[in-house]
């Protein structure tokens, strides 16, 4: 067969020889000769994304697979997005790492890819970009890290830096010992070791087939990540030479597939707008509604930080994820298919739950219904969503007086306030934060409670916003409120005291005011960002809501693999 890569190295003109030449570092001669798959490993390794920065040994392993294959492995780095360092989101740039990838595998000799990601956004990033190039790929999720303990207690990542901060400023916990927990908290290697984005991302590329089944949340450190990564690059071959694509892989049964794992797992909420997004570029019909009507009746079933108690390396030791989707097999679709060319369910076979502590049979959930539940109503038109299994049960039906914020500088500014008129009744409300107000729709939305709340034991308030929150966090917290503040959405012309209504029930979300006085309030639109130059100005004018993935609009739908004109 004819590769894609005999495009620049087959012939022999002047453009071909520049071609070998260039890459005649050690390759012997038959790689250029037509009979070996290029493979690049679009690695996300970097120092400054530590979860991902084991990666390179990830990335080395998956080369043996590759030449063992027959084909001739690629180190292609890629924009790696840190989620603990990158300023101010991490979702700003999710878009650019999806473009700037996209553009490199289809500017390059190549005919497949291994993608390495781990941290939140690099795996999402990642499957945009496959799908638009739709060369044949499957990823291998890094892996979280091993568990680490203060004062004899299990620490979660991410989870129990909101949990332990809030007891600082409750005064039950002091700063030196909130501190000492720092060192404690990260173990080893790989991403957090909680069921947050990176996590279920992982589980998410194995739910709509994009993984060698059976390798998503294996932990960083274990080296049974090796042996799938060398599997991973031996397989990456065979999806060249059989053509094997993303588009086949991800088909909207895949999807569907994925909405029903999300929420056996407990999955965060940050899932909904990357699936979107993934789907949008293959053109694979998707939207809001799916995750309510698919995952609605699913049964959470992993007792995981943050909607139950157990960390990752437990859920692995326990079963692993196909001992989870072997428990809601007749709700997934057998016709969707995975890397492999054979089917998910087929691979689910022999799977075994080991600790119910952990993984709970389907006939006694830690839920019965953990699905994300989707809210609309007059203060959310074009939706919202919210994790009930991280919630209080006695808030998921609500009706409290706004407390309104215009900016995350605002709420540091007053939250901690005596003079804050706010009660345990009350709905905080922060808007300016969805992706144009920003930018990027930060983590923000799990909002710290008040001070003088916290001193009375309060430990849980609705809060309301248009931004994220982390998938370690917790709370009643409606999150991805569309339209957002600054694209004029309803939550701009919310006001403190105005009567909000929530019932998770009914999937309603409301503000008790008539709608004509609504309409004609002026809509607040200070502290929004309103970029000059650059890939914030970019962003801000192309991105799409976050009910439609908040991709940017021009990078909806595939580009393909296409082969450019010539170099030289």
């Amino acid at each position: 067969m004819e590769f894609r890569s005999s495009r620049w190295y087959s012939g022999n003109d002047r453009n071909s020889y520049i071609h070998r030449a260039w890459m005649r570092r050690g390759l012997p001669q038959e790689a250029f000769e037509g009979g070996k798959p290029h493979i690049a490993i679009a690695n996300t390794a970097s120092d400054l994304t530590p979860c991902n920065s084991h990666l390179n040994e990830v990335a080395q392993s998956v080369m043996h697979g590759v030449w063992e294959a027959g084909g001739v492995p690629l180190n292609l780095p890629v924009v790696s997005l840190g989620e603990t360092n990158v300023r101010p989101t991490a979702m700003l740039w999710r878009n650019l790492a999806a473009m700037a990838t996209e553009e490199m595998l289809r500017a390059n000799p190549i005919d497949g890819v291994v993608l390495l990601g781990g941290c939140d956004k690099t795996i999402p990033s990642l499957l945009m970009a496959a799908a638009s190039v739709d060369l044949p790929a499957l990823v291998v999720p890094g892996g979280p890290m091993l568990t680490g303990h203060f004062r004899g207690a299990p620490l979660g990542c991410g989870t129990d830096v909101w949990r332990l901060s809030e007891e600082v400023r409750a005064g039950t916990l002091s700063r030196e010992a909130f501190f000492r927990s720092e060192s404690s908290m990260i173990r080893s290697r790989g991403h957090c070791n909680t069921m947050g984005t990176a996590s279920t991302m992982a589980c998410m590329a194995e739910a709509l087939g994009m993984t060698l089944p059976g390798t998503a949340g294996t932990p960083a450190p274990d080296s049974r990540l090796l042996e799938r990564s060398h599997e991973s690059g031996r397989l990456a071959v065979e999806l060249v030479m059989e053509g094997r694509r993303p588009s086949q892989v991800m088909t909207r049964a895949s999807f569907l597939n994925a909405i029903v794992t999300l929420a056996a797992v407990g999955g965060s909420t940050n899932a909904v707008v990357h699936l979107l997004a993934v789907a949008g570029r293959l053109g694979v019909q998707l939207d809001l509604d799916d995750f309510d009507h698919t995952g609605s009746g699913v049964p959470l079933l992993v007792d995981l930080q943050p909607a139950g108690r157990h960390l990752m390396d437990d859920l692995f030791r326990a079963g692993g994820l196909a001992a989870v989707l072997k428990e809601v097999e007749d709700l997934l679709d057998p016709a969707a298919i995975t890397v492999t060319g054979r089917p998910l369910v087929e691979h689910l076979a022999g799977a075994e739950i080991w600790d119910e502590d952990v993984i709970r049979r389907r006939s006694a959930p830690l839920l019965p219904d953990a699905g994300i539940a989707v809210l609309r109503g007059n203060l959310a038109p074009g939706g919202a969503v919210i994790k009930p299994a991280a919630a209080s049960p006695e808030l998921l039906r609500h009706r409290g007086r706004a407390v309104v914020f215009d900016s995350v500088e605002d709420v540091y500014a007053r939250l901690d306030s005596p003079d804050l008129d706010v009660d345990e009744t009350s709905v905080l409300v922060l808007r300016g934060c969805g992706p144009k107000g920003y930018p990027g729709m930060p983590e923000v939305g799990n909002l710290p409670l008040p001070a003088k709340l916290l001193e009375k034991g309060v430990r849980d308030m609705v809060r309301i916003s248009d931004a994220r929150m982390s998938g370690t966090a917790y709370g009643t917290v409606v999150l991805h409120t569309a339209p957002e503040a600054a694209a004029g959405g309803p939550l701009s012309r919310v006001r403190t005291g105005d009567p909000i209504v929530l019932d998770v029930a009914a999937r309603r979300l409301d503000v008790d005011v008539p709608d004509a006085e609504l309409a004609a309030r002026e809509p607040v639109m200070t502290g929004h960002a309103r970029p000059v130059r650059g890939w914030e100005r970019l962003y801000v004018e192309h991105v799409t809501q976050a009910d439609r993935g908040a991709d940017l609009d021009f990078l909806v739908g595939s580009g393909g693999d296409h082969v450019g004109r010539e170099s030289h």
